[in-house]
């Protein structure tokens, strides 16, 4: 398969998997749907198309690596989401929106460029150990408060929903591409640019309200460390049983590690009612 086709194929992945995240949160609500719609799903034709690229243990190890850096970007980037709303004037919707997506991107971007420079030199996978680790302690954090996440009462338009599916397809080809380029610090970073986030955000906006995406912003981002534990784990298993069964097995494991505990931990119940009558 010549380049361009790996890049063609990782992003029609990308694209069709990232669809199903909206859907998730529209169908079960922001605290079941933001979890489980944060499983490991455009970072494996992500990893794999990566690894297929140049398969190299290192430059691998420096892709992965920077994976759970960027996650932990993008969780910032969600609870901006419920942060930034609160200190952006009672402008008309459109600009509102408008205006809390520029600043959220702005951030994103230039935490973006201040980590690859700090790590640059770093043992890639214990920097992205130490970020899993302070993921898992700010997603956990940020569910602590209860916020009401109702379940979607509009649906997601299809012109919508194909948006979002674009919009992580471009993420995850130009994640592929910069790994052909010889850029595995960028390649990583890229593969997880919030376009899922971003496009979930605005698109429940837009047909919710802010109620819906803002109940789902703890969830989110506490089940998407699952993305940067396949990331780590895949540095072992795709080199070692190759892209298929790698694959799998960094799924499965990241998905019975992380994303089965936090819809136990979120979904619980007694939990959720002791939350609201506080």
């Amino acid at each position: 398969m010549d380049s361009q086709a790996q890049i063609l194929l990782a992003a029609i992945l990308a694209g069709l998997v990232a669809i199903a995240v909206t859907v998730a949160i529209e169908k079960y609500g922001g605290v079941i749907g933001g979890a489980l719609g944060t499983v490991p799903t455009t970072i494996v034709p992500a990893a794999a198309f990566i690894w297929i690229a140049d398969s190299s243990q290192s430059s691998f190890n420096s892709s992965m690596g920077m994976v759970p850096v960027g996650m932990l970007l993008n969780s910032f980037f969600l609870w901006l989401w419920r942060f930034t709303p609160s200190k952006v004037p009672n402008w008309s919707f459109g600009i509102r929106l408008t205006g809390i997506t520029v600043v959220n991107l702005c951030f994103w971007f230039a935490g973006a460029v201040f980590a690859v420079k700090l790590f640059s030199d770093s043992n890639p996978i214990i920097v992205g150990s130490c970020t899993l680790g302070v993921g898992l302690i700010f997603g956990w954090w940020a569910t602590l408060d209860f916020v009401p996440a109702p379940k979607g009462k509009n649906k997601v338009g299809v012109f919508t929903l194909a948006l979002r599916g674009i919009a992580a397809a471009t993420a995850i080809g130009v994640a592929v591409w910069l790994s052909q380029q010889g850029s595995p610090l960028l390649a990583g970073i890229a593969s997880v640019f919030p376009a899922i986030f971003l496009t979930s955000m605005v698109a429940l906006w837009l047909s919710q309200g802010e109620e819906v995406p803002s109940g789902a912003i703890g969830p989110m981002m506490l089940g998407s460390m699952s993305v940067s534990l396949y990331a780590l784990v895949a540095t072992r298993f795709i080199p070692e049983y190759g892209v298929i069964w790698g694959s799998s097995f960094s799924w499965i494991f990241s998905f019975l590690m992380i994303s089965i505990p936090v819809v136990l931990w979120l979904g619980v119940p007694s939990k959720t009612d002791r939350r609201i009558e506080a």
